[in-house]
């Protein structure tokens, strides 16, 4: 009898605890819950975090987060006002603002992360779909900065003027896209679009209008340094023959006062003694105008023969 008592007392103490244990539950900070009882929503959501009790067994806790969640856009391809083909990456915050409305609309954050992918990437379409290009890539119609080389070798188109902007844009994805989940139990908080790029076809010709830019600019380069390089060089010819007429004008100039000055040389010697001069001359130009080898034959009335005779 005592084994039994045991036992009996061993499985109410456990059916007890098991009974406790289904009974209590913990809601965190960060979460607030949803109770269902046979899979029906029963009371009112729970958003205060304590230790709570529900009906063992028969009820069910749902916890939602109540932070903010990210929703994280595909990127679509998207035909813009004026007829341009882009890829647009976007993501957007959100939150749960009525747990029970969520639960029984959404159920859960997939079911919600795939409602929102149809609302907010259809209010993107819808939104590009009525603007132009210039809209969602500006935001405002400040002067566009241009690199130093660019400005000074190229003159940049005047930059379209900018209607609405992307912030503009994004307010009005926004906007729409709340009035869409007033019903759900959810709230957007932000919307923005994370990145916008071109078609490959388009992006193609975008990368080619670059490079003919930039072949462009640097032909404009190699013309300007050729065009420099011919100024150099006829400055240094140029200069070149200056230096060398000065240079020749003061050789002659030099040459000229240096054969003047001989020439007084010359003729004051001369003048001093004549017959001495005469001699010299005589005496240099036979120097000049025989070797050891040579015969000479004078004549008795010779100028040179005079010298040698009367040299003896």
């Amino acid at each position: 009898m005592t084994q039994i008592r045991i036992a009996i007392i061993a499985v109410v103490v456990l059916f007890a605890i098991v009974t406790l244990s289904s009974s209590l539950y913990v809601v965190r900070e960060t979460e607030q819950v949803v109770i269902t009882q046979f899979g029906k929503p029963v009371g009112k959501p729970i958003t205060t975090p304590g230790l709570k009790m529900k009906t063992p067994f028969v009820q069910n806790i749902h916890a939602f987060e109540k932070r903010f969640l990210e929703w994280d856009g595909n990127p679509n391809q998207i035909p813009t006002k004026d007829k341009r083909f882009i890829w647009v990456d976007s993501y957007a915050r959100w939150r749960i603002t009525d747990p029970l409305l969520f639960f029984q609309r959404l159920h859960d954050e997939r079911g919600a992360q795939s409602r929102l992918d149809d609302i907010l990437d259809g209010e993107t379409r819808n939104t590009i779909a009525k603007h132009e290009l210039i809209d969602l890539v500006r935001s405002t119609n400040r002067p566009m900065v241009v690199a130093d080389d660019v400005a000074e070798l190229s003159q940049p188109e005047a930059a379209e003027r900018v209607e609405f902007g992307r912030d503009k844009l994004t307010a009005e994805v926004l906007k729409n896209a709340q009035r869409r989940t007033v019903d759900l139990g959810i709230e957007i908080l932000d919307f923005r679009v994370k990145q916008i790029n071109y078609v490959d076809a388009v992006r193609q010709e975008v990368y080619a209008r670059m490079i003919s830019e930039r072949k462009r600019i640097a032909e404009r380069y190699r013309s300007e340094g050729a065009g420099e390089a011919a100024r150099i060089a006829g400055e240094r010819e140029r200069e070149l023959r200056v230096i060398e007429s000065e240079a020749y004008r003061k050789a002659q100039e030099i040459r000229g006062k240096a054969d003047a000055a001989a020439a007084d040389i010359y003729a004051s010697a001369y003048n001093r003694d004549p017959e001495f001069y005469r001699f010299l001359k005589t005496m240099g130009t036979l120097e000049k105008s025989f070797d050891a080898d040579t015969v000479m034959v004078l004549s008795t009335d010779g100028e040179m023969l005079k010298y040698l005779g009367s040299s003896k």
